[in-house]
């Protein structure tokens, strides 16, 4: 996503130590109010992850939430950015991703139609740009702002919601870029010098472990790994987010996918494909699960074919619907 170049001063030093406003913490005022907040949002959350989400807004430190994919961590910042009434800025990450992507890079289209433009008017003295230069091309102005440049724009009234999605997707070099930005909240252009954020982003971090984050991006974070929920607790999330499905779909649904966690897949599904099979499963009209509609349905739970032969091969899939219906029925 191309930013549009700001005014010369949409970035400017400020004393480091200086948090400045996050938005609406102060109705979020303890750990209890971030849950109730949470709640309120259709995001059902553990009250460890609660109390991290709490201190990471009341000490101004990155947030590195880990665990399976699916289980809601890159929803954790989209529910922050609309608790603290904020904006979202998302940086998704992959492997070979760089500084021109992430953080900025100069618009060359730009800074060569200026050059042209000095080149023209030297040529006739009646037009000359006064206190115009060639070396005005590196200034503000001609700058591409990109998510992590984005983040520290002092223009910011209220500190955005900073989510870097999936680091463990990019590589270690660009890891290490990232903690001059965790530590002061502050990225260095050569041509411009140090940007500060006047009011620094609320950052959340995402991984999925395909790979170990180093030790010391790790300690500039809070942390918390978010589980696979209870049967009990990915209930209570599908009434939340899908509350049109009958009671007793919904119940064998989230019993379904609860036993099948247990066996030897590739993917176990995560919360995002609960959701997603009940939706389709209410789309369709059903009111109780059923084999022939759960076989015909798998892809919207599992995502890798290797899965769907073991669970479908066999009398797996008889066996688990049996299961959840006789013991709801009972």
């Amino acid at each position: 996503m191309t930013d549009q170049p700001s005014a010369p001063d949409a970035a400017q030093p400020a004393p480091a130590g200086e948090p400045g406003s996050i938005g609406s913490m102060e109705h979020i005022g303890s750990i209890d109010g971030v849950m109730s907040a949470l709640a309120a949002r259709h995001y059902i959350a553990d009250r460890g992850l609660a109390t991290a989400i709490y201190l990471a807004l009341k000490r101004h430190k990155p947030l590195l939430l880990e665990g399976e994919p699916g289980v809601g961590k890159t929803e954790v910042a989209r529910v922050l950015a609309d608790m603290l009434g904020t904006r979202l800025i998302r940086l998704q990450c992959y492997e070979g991703i760089d500084q021109s992507t992430a953080v900025y890079e100069w618009n060359y289209a730009r800074q060569l139609l200026y050059i042209r433009a000095l080149e023209h008017s030297d040529g006739n003295s009646s037009h000359g740009h006064s206190g115009a230069s060639v070396s005005d091309v590196f200034g503000p102005d001609f700058l591409i702002r990109r998510p992590l440049l984005q983040a520290l724009d002092a223009t910011h009234e209220r500190a955005p919601v900073l989510l870097i999605d999936e680091l463990d997707r990019s590589d270690a070099e660009f890891e290490a870029y990232l903690l001059e930005l965790l530590s002061d909240y502050q990225i260095t252009i050569p041509e411009l010098g140090t940007m500060y954020a006047a009011v620094p982003p609320v950052v959340v971090l995402t991984s999925n472990r395909t790979r170990d984050i180093h030790d010391a991006l790790r300690r500039r974070c809070l942390y918390y790994w978010i589980e696979y929920p209870s049967l009990e607790k990915e209930y209570a999330i599908v009434l939340a987010r899908v509350p049109e499905a009958p009671e007793r779909l919904a119940r064998q649904v989230v019993a379904f996918v609860q036993s099948l966690r247990g066996e030897d897949l590739f993917k176990a599904p995560g919360v995002a494909e609960t959701l997603d099979w009940l939706a389709a499963l209410v789309t369709l009209e059903q009111t109780e699960l059923t084999e022939p509609v759960a076989h015909d349905t798998l892809g919207a739970l599992l995502k890798y074919q290797d899965d769907i032969q073991k669970v479908t091969s066999g009398n797996l899939l008889g066996r688990l619907v049996e299961k959840v219906r006789a013991s709801l029925h009972g």
